[in-house]
């Protein structure tokens, strides 16, 4: 799983359908080949690319397990007065 954008920033270029070759590529080769290899020949594409950070897996730990919704679901402003 991975927040790439769908698109550049910059020019518009849809980039997202790359994202996992690229990420397959730059295991066996350097990534000037493998931007070369998904024709992202554009310098602010070649950006997206080499500037993403997939912290995808790290926020799942971070994410509030699902009984605790329960008991938070109450506001603060909602409390009874006494």
């Amino acid at each position: 799983m991975s927040f790439i954008p769908i698109r550049c920033f910059t020019c518009g270029k849809v980039i997202a359908g790359k994202w996992e070759q690229y990420k397959l590529d730059i295991q066996s080769m350097p990534k000037k080949d493998a931007l070369n290899k998904a024709q992202l020949t554009r310098i602010c594409c070649r950006r997206m690319f080499l500037g993403h950070v997939d912290i995808a897996e790290e926020e799942i730990n971070y994410s509030m397990p699902p009984n605790r919704l329960k008991d938070n679901s109450r506001h603060e402003s909602e409390a009874p007065l006494a």
